[in-house]
């Protein structure tokens, strides 16, 4: 799996790949379409017991698709870079160097591992 990719891009994937609908994933999981959709397009995140039949439907651990779920993190960053004035500098020049090209999103991972692939 894409370690880059988010929960709902993982979902989405692996429904693909099971040759499942959208519609027949909701179904079986017992939520309604419009929640699945919003799961995969990452406006909304399944609760636990939810996130486990959505886990079985698709063959997969439910610990496997925890990995994809980054709001924890964020949250603990997005407090990191309020606290810290030159870090939040830091980060939001990083950003504009990967968006404008000069730095790819791996380059960047690697420069916040210390240069370690």
């Amino acid at each position: 799996m894409n370690t880059t990719a988010t929960l709902g891009e993982t979902i989405r994937n692996l429904r693909e790949q099971a040759d499942i609908s959208l519609r027949e994933l909701a179904k079986r999981v017992e939520v309604s379409a419009p929640f699945m959709s919003d799961v995969e397009l990452g406006r909304r995140y399944p609760g636990d017991d939810v996130l486990s039949r959505i886990a079985n439907c698709l063959k997969t651990d439910v610990a496997e698709l925890k990995k994809f779920d980054h709001r924890e993190s964020v949250a603990d960053f997005k407090r990191l870079l309020e606290g810290n004035p030159s870090l939040g500098m830091a980060f939001r020049t990083a950003v504009t160097d990967v968006k404008s090209g000069k730095m790819s999103p791996d380059e960047l991972a690697r420069k916040l591992r210390g240069g370690r692939p």
